[in-house]
């Protein structure tokens, strides 16, 4: 199991958390759900990228004073930043190409 020094498991990074990652990266804050419509992607699949994303502390949850039953997501660019090299090793890894990360 490859893990880098912050204790980052290579597991908790699958393809489908990089994609919303790098999906947020690029087009800035969003609810689950606008997530999973925009980019035709299961709600359920979402979700568990976010709280994989959120365990990570690569993403903040935040109130969406528009609406409070749908709270946004935003990454947290310190944190990805710090593990910049790992992502990378993580996307070459899967074989995914990624836009904003």
């Amino acid at each position: 199991m490859i893990q880098s020094m912050n204790e980052v498991n290579i597991a908790d990074l699958t393809p489908s958390a990089l994609v919303v990652l790098d999906h947020l990266a690029a087009d800035g804050p969003k609810a689950p759900r606008e997530i999973s419509r925009q980019y035709e992607v299961p709600l359920r699949t979402v979700t568990f990228a976010l709280k994989k994303l959120m365990k990570l502390r690569l993403l903040r949850k935040v109130p969406n004073l528009m609406d409070m039953r749908r709270p946004l997501y935003h990454i947290d660019n310190g944190r990805v930043e710090e593990l910049q090299n790992f992502i990378e090793t993580v996307r070459i890894q899967s074989g995914i190409h990624l836009r904003a990360i």
